[in-house]
């Protein structure tokens, strides 16, 4: 396929995805965000979600917190190498994805270990330790995603202090590997799209220039 036709197919692709999302609010994502996290626990106190909801509802809140920091983390990527531009969507993605690891360690904190030995499983399972320290890293991002503190910290203080989306995704995968017993392909598989999305994001060209110089 000659350059000239990929070009006049990405023009037919993308073009009209990125006048779609200019469009588009961001304020839905907040306002339908919390419907999947209500629906979950509706499931759970009917009786939908079997003999252990709260392992279930657990595990959910865990899968939709990585599906939704993985989203964030496409958007520079999709950007880059297509020119799908979703870029203002990103703060209401990472703001919807601490209220989802919050649910997350709220549900196993209050009906899962019911406040019981919480310190003791922290330093215990690394896993737990793990999935605690991405939520405390989450906590200045998710405090600073505001124009306030943009101006307050100033543009390029407030990227390095962002640039903590990209371990929080990492001890993320990591916490779900350790967690689950015995080999699984799912947590492997999240791992390896997160690995290919932190490489996706890396500027390739500059570095083979340097290394060659």
């Amino acid at each position: 396929m000659s350059t000239m036709t990929m070009q006049r197919l990405k023009d037919m692709t993308v073009a009209p995805i990125n006048r779609a999302a200019r469009k588009l609010p961001t304020w839905p994502i907040y306002a339908l965000s919390p419907l999947p996290i209500a629906w979950l626990y509706y499931e759970g106190i009917t009786g939908g979600l079997g003999v252990d909801p709260t392992k279930t509802i657990e595990h959910q809140l865990g899968l939709w917190s990585l599906w939704i920091l993985i989203a964030g983390l496409a958007i520079t990527p999709l950007r880059d190498h297509l020119g799908i531009n979703l870029v203002k969507f990103r703060r209401a993605i990472g703001v919807t994805a601490f209220v989802y690891v919050l649910a997350h360690l709220l549900t196993w904190l209050v009906l899962d270990v019911q406040f019981q030995n919480v310190w003791a499983d922290i330093v215990k399972r690394p896993y737990i330790t793990l999935g605690m320290a991405a939520f405390a890293l989450m906590i200045p991002l998710t405090l600073t995603s505001n124009n306030w503190s943009v101006r307050a910290m100033g543009a390029s203080a407030w990227r390095k202090l962002h640039k903590a989306t990209y371990l929080v995704l990492i001890l993320g995968a990591v916490h779900w590997l350790l967690l689950v017993k015995g080999f699984q392909w799912e947590p492997i598989i999240y791992a390896g799209v997160i690995a290919a999305l932190l490489l996706a994001r890396v500027k390739w060209r500059p570095l083979v220039r340097r290394a060659l110089t």
